[in-house]
């Protein structure tokens, strides 16, 4: 942003500089060509007054003679002609900077003529009032001193403008820090909120006054949205303890009277047991739910293949119990940003879900495939058991629901939570030939660079001081 609004603030004074210079370098240089060619008449019709006293009047060529004497002082190429077109009087003047055909062409039309040609401007004016003329002058003068002194206007013209325009850069560098900056650190601030560190303020002392009421908005936002979380986390810590620990005694009780019970109490008993583990189940679900959802998640990379593989072992025994075999595909080392433990909570959810779910002999395969070019992991669980039809898989990410008489249909709902926390998606699809595939597209984790990995496998290798 300090780029663009700099080199927006600078196009538009090298504009201004461009619209106010050249057009006045262009009248200055204008002027000044006017102002050369109205005093080279000027000393032309004054030469020319003195050859009329002597060539009209008869009178003596000495003011004619002063005249050409201080024109050729001055550097000036004069030269006067009679009514015959006979030279008369001349300066010195440098090979061709006279026109020869001039005096011709004055003395028979009686007008004046101008030429400027290389680094002189002539003027041939007839010399008297009447028609034809008593006869013509050609006055010469080089432009060199013209030029210097347009040089030197276009010089300071161009350095004022230069130091316009350092002074431009200067005002607009500051403006665009000044605009900028605030906006940096509100940037800086919300990325920090997002990562979890719910103090994270903006400072509001700086910039425009806009920017300065929308750092105070959200800093207003920010401490609204840390005193929510603060107040969920600990409305699910007070429910945690408050629903566990009666469950719990609950529970303890029902075991004692069952102890001592007779065989048809007992049964009742064991009935109540089951629906107070199922309480206690949906308990530790809600409770879960609701933790994904007031979570701010802080993402790390995490390797798929190894967390994949110790949730399989933690889950094999039960899976072998139950004549399940789980298995897993795909590359290793692929990576994804995931807040720490969630796709553990993930996996056990869904392998829960699936071991109920596959019949004895059935299979549960999780495959990793990575996708490149929308810079995400797809990583699916795959069984084969009796799967679901369209309308089951539309709500299955709801709470509550479930298909089953057993469970608490908040399995599903856990892992959409978590995966949709973490930037990433959940969808589910019929197994072809029978059965279910959770599909969960979850962010790729940047590649590190070679120097990174080896810093890192350094750091590794290192023995502990």
């Amino acid at each position: 942003m300090t780029r663009r609004i700099a080199l927006s603030v600078l196009s538009l004074v090298l504009a201004l500089l461009v619209l106010a210079v050249v057009p006045l370098g262009i009248s200055i240089t204008a002027r000044e060509n006017d102002s050369f060619r109205e005093e080279t008449a000027a000393r032309a019709r004054t030469v020319a007054s003195a050859a009329e006293e002597h060539l009209s009047d008869h009178r003596s060529d000495a003011d004619a003679r002063e005249q050409l004497d201080a024109a050729a002082a001055r550097g000036d190429c004069a030269q006067v002609y009679d009514a015959h077109g006979t030279l008369l009087y001349a300066t010195p003047c440098p090979t061709g900077a006279l026109p020869p055909g001039a005096p011709a062409e004055v003395l028979r039309t009686g007008k004046p003529q101008s030429a400027q040609r290389d680094d002189r401007l002539t003027l041939a004016v007839p010399i008297g009032d009447t028609v034809p003329p008593s006869g013509a002058l050609v006055y010469s003068r080089s432009t060199d001193g013209l030029d210097e002194q347009l040089l030197a206007i276009w010089g300071w013209l161009s350095l004022c403008a230069l130091g316009a325009l350092g002074a431009g850069v200067l005002v607009a560098v500051r403006l665009a820090r000044w605009v900028s900056r605030p906006l940096v650190d509100l940037d800086e601030t919300a990325a920090r909120l997002g990562e979890g560190r719910l103090d994270a303020r903006a400072t509001v002392t700086r910039g425009p006054p806009e920017v300065r009421r929308l750092a105070t908005t959200f800093n207003t936002m920010a401490s609204r949205t840390e005193n929510l979380m603060h107040g969920h986390r600990a409305v699910i810590a007070d429910v945690s303890h408050q629903l566990r620990t009666p469950l719990t005694a609950l529970r303890l009780r029902l075991d004692l009277l069952a102890a001592d019970a007779d065989p048809e109490t007992a049964q009742e008993l064991g009935g109540a047991q089951d629906e107070i583990a199922r309480l206690s189940r949906l308990v530790d679900g809600l409770l879960a739910v609701a933790r994904a959802e007031n979570s701010v998640p802080r993402q790390v990379a995490v390797r798929l293949d190894a967390v994949v593989a110790d949730r399989i072992a933690a889950w094999e025994p039960v899976a072998e119990e139950r004549g399940v075999r789980l298995a897993t595909q795909g590359p290793a080392g692929l990576t994804a940003l995931l807040t720490s433990g969630d796709l553990e909570q993930v996996l056990d959810n869904l392998f829960a879900n699936a071991l109920d779910a596959v019949p004895t002999g059935g299979r549960i395969v999780v495959r990793a495939v990575p996708d490149p070019k929308q810079g995400e992991v797809l990583l699916s669980v795959v069984d084969d058991g009796p799967g679901m039809d369209e309308a089951a898989r539309e709500r299955a990410f709801r709470r509550f629901d479930t298909g089953r008489a057993s469970g608490t249909g908040l399995g599903l709902a856990i892992v959409h939570r978590l995966v949709t926390a973490n930037g990433g998606r959940a969808a589910l699809e019929p197994t072809p030939g029978g059965g279910l595939t959770v599909r969960l597209w979850l962010l790729a984790a940047p590649v590190a660079s070679r120097s990174e990995r080896r810093e890192r496998r350094d750091r590794r290798d290192r023995p502990n001081d």
